[in-house]
């Protein structure tokens, strides 16, 4: 076996990449573990708090790398949690109710959580219900009529459309669409 050479470093010595050989091991780790996934996509305090515990960094260092990373920006959660409603609401199409039980999920602030959700106003959430509506009406125009008018109350209810606004867009888009009076008259009488 070859030692390290006289008067040279000795590689174990060397700080890993992109360590800072002047912070404390589990300082150091812990920042490279936030930057790692801050680099794949934005995560809440919450979420990267969780990740550290998880990786038995003490608390006191996982607080501390994380007011350090908040003070320069590198975690911020309303901005994450107005990207993740933007996000989620145009790519995923879920309603409201989805998108703050999701930032719930990802430890967002209640306060924070429904300052994002006020930049999705009712106007955009009804147009975003219909298109979905439109989407899975193409699918289903073999289906019983109420067997429709479930799947289609469903798959907004499972996106977190509230009951009335499913309702009132399903009846609509049916109208449009001609569907028979009953089944209009139906979905009238309850909502």
């Amino acid at each position: 076996m070859v030692g390290p050479t006289v008067g040279g470093p000795d590689p174990a010595d060397e700080p890993a990449a992109g360590r800072d050989p002047g912070l404390p091991p589990d300082e150091a780790q812990a920042r490279e573990l936030c930057l790692r996934l801050l680099t794949t996509r934005p995560h809440s305090r919450a979420e990267l708090r969780s990740r550290l515990l998880r990786r038995a960094v003490p608390e006191e260092v996982a607080d501390a790398v994380l007011d350090r990373f908040d003070e320069v920006g590198l975690v911020d959660d309303a901005a994450f949690a107005e990207a993740w409603v933007h996000s989620r609401h145009t790519q995923r199409g879920l309603g409201r109710r989805a998108l703050l039980s999701e930032l719930r999920r990802k430890g967002v602030n209640a306060q924070v959580a429904a300052e994002a959700l006020d930049t999705v106003d009712g106007e955009a959430e009804e147009e975003r219900a219909r298109q979905l509506v439109r989407r899975k009406m193409r699918s289903t125009g073999g289906v019983d009529a109420q067997a429709r008018v479930r799947r289609l109350v469903g798959m907004l209810a499972r996106k977190g459309y509230s009951q009335g606004l499913a309702f009132r867009v399903v009846r609509e888009e049916l109208a449009e669409e001609g569907a028979e009076e009953d089944v209009l008259d139906e979905l009238r009488e309850r909502f």
